[in-house]
């Protein structure tokens, strides 16, 4: 059994190590240590997490108890799992008070470093400069794969933690074999932003699968006999917020086991899409879920098939795809689709959507396969309005009628690994809802000035603009103008938001129809 010492050396090591090939080696050496059955709980702590990504388990804490540090220590890992393992199992009349006292008992037999991590951890932010990535490339360099290898199994495994398992027990081999797994979800494929159909068509060799795009929630459904199980983008488990999509998937779709890829949206009365929030309700909801099902019905829209009777379909063409899906499905519940071989078609295509009251639509290559967690070429999304999905940052303190409230939010966009500011804005949230982030940001703070907190990086939210501007201010060179959040993203992680390149990409597609200031 490893001690937990050994973590916490680790984590000191990498804190002090500045170079990305350094860290590596310190990570990769550390995995070749482990037991099998250590590694996926080793790198979720080592990631910042208390369970894996794809575990739904919350410990239902903010932090680690004040306690007496121990001397010596005789800490396993396997002794934080067992305690991480057992705060998240209480619950009912009690339960914070219980989960409290746990958390108690293992910092009691912890010593101060070992305190320090574990704080680190309960709160998700390791600061060791350690990211999911370069953790999955330690895995392969442990195991003998090449890193092609390891970031395919990374895909279809779904998380860091998992791939860790399958690689500490079966080596390169076992990463070679991996495929999609029953109740394992996988990360979604994603779509770049595009704003001419002509480089649609031309991208997809003049024939492009044109689909609806929902103002809705991706859901990932995985069935096996009477079991269903359902992810959100984010792979959090969200099959018991969803009892009537569960209902559908177990009753009324037919060759099982399957993997199928879609959305929900939150419906009124007449059958017309709600607004994004109002879905969010069903999401959150905890208690009452059947009560709220009848007065939230939702429409149910599958466009993807990943594993159908057993048999993965991940490198099949998208085509092939949807004829499995409409023989799971019977032809009800899917996506409107359509195939477009031009521009003119296209466009029709698109007014239909937004007429219907959706976003816009999604074009997908027929030919390409399914890249779990992938953003290229293959599929597009073509919206009607200006916006992008942004991270807050930070947030400042407000005045006036706003005072006591965190309620100016620094927005950043991803490049690469970093995240690169790209404004801030007060607009377009109600009052519930600055008073909600703040509870929010405030959890997140990780430095304080007086007048900014900043916070770690966690919600995604969309953002409609008037215009990119180019900007001095901002590392990233750019900024929205006019920016106003239009929507709380919960069903998106950081990962998820817009990049650096697409943003200069909007930037320069604005020139078709503007004129360009002479330098």
């Amino acid at each position: 059994m490893t001690p937990f010492a050994d973590l916490v050396a680790l984590c000191h090591a990498l804190a002090g190590t500045p170079g990305r090939l350094d860290k590596l080696r310190l990570v990769s050496d550390f995995l070749r240590r482990l037991d099998p059955d250590e590694a996926g709980e080793a790198v979720s702590y080592l990631t910042g997490r208390p369970f894996p990504a794809s575990d739904p388990r919350v410990l239902g804490a903010r932090g680690l108890p004040v306690a007496p540090a121990a001397e010596r220590s005789s800490l396993t890992l396997r002794d934080v799992a067992e305690a991480f393992g057992a705060v998240a199992g209480m619950g009912g009349a009690g339960s914070r008070l219980a989960r409290e006292a746990r958390l108690r008992e293992l910092a009691a037999q912890a010593t101060a470093a070992e305190q320090d991590v574990l704080g680190r951890i309960i709160g998700g932010e390791m600061r060791t400069g350690v990211s999911d990535g370069l953790v999955l490339e330690a895995i392969g360099l442990a195991a003998g794969a090449d890193l092609a290898t390891t970031r395919r199994a990374g895909l279809f495994l779904g998380d860091v933690s998992s791939v860790a398992a399958v690689a500490r027990a079966g080596g390169a081999p076992a990463l070679a074999a991996a495929t999609p797994r029953l109740f394992v979800p996988l990360s979604p494929m994603l779509a770049e932003l595009a704003t001419d159909f002509g480089d649609i068509l031309a991208a997809h060799a003049g024939r492009s699968a044109l689909e609806y795009k929902y103002d809705g929630a991706r859901i990932q459904l995985h069935r096996e006999g009477d079991r269903v199980r359902i992810w959100s983008r984010r792979l959090s488990d969200v099959t018991s917020s969803l009892p009537d999509v569960v209902a559908i998937g177990r009753e009324q779709l037919g060759g099982a086991p399957f993997i199928l890829d879609g959305e929900v949206v939150a419906l009124d009365a007449a059958g017309r899409p709600l607004p994004f929030q109002e879905l969010m309700r069903r999401f959150r909801r905890v208690h009452g879920v059947d009560a709220l099902a009848q007065d939230m019905p939702l429409g149910l829209f599958f466009f993807d098939c990943l594993l159908a009777e057993g048999r993965s379909l991940i490198d099949e063409p998208c085509d092939r795809r949807v004829e499995a899906l409409a023989a799971i499905t019977g032809g009800r519940y899917l996506a409107e689709r359509v195939l477009a071989d031009s521009v003119e078609a296209a466009r029709a295509f698109h007014a239909q959507a937004l007429a219907a009251g959706h976003e816009g639509v999604i074009a997908k290559d027929p030919r390409g396969a399914y890249e779990p967690g992938r953003r290229g070429k293959r599929w597009f999304k073509f919206k009607h309005a200006l916006s992008v999905d942004c991270v807050i940052v930070a947030a400042d303190r407000g005045s006036g009628r706003r005072h006591g409230w965190l309620s100016n939010y620094h927005l950043a966009v991803r490049d690469g690994e970093q995240l690169a500011p790209v404004g801030k804005t007060f607009k377009g949230f109600t009052d519930r809802q600055f008073i909600e982030m703040t509870e929010r940001l405030r959890d997140l703070a990780v430095d304080d000035d007086g007048y900014t907190v900043k916070v770690r990086p966690a919600i995604v939210v969309e953002v409609a603009y008037n215009e990119i501007q180019k900007s001095p201010t901002y590392p990233s060179g750019f900024a929205l103008r006019f920016a106003r959040i239009t929507a709380l993203r919960d069903d998106k992680a950081p990962e998820h938001a817009t990049t650096l390149g697409e943003l200069r990409a909007l930037y320069e597609r604005q020139f078709a129809t503007k004129g360009r200031a002479a330098r």
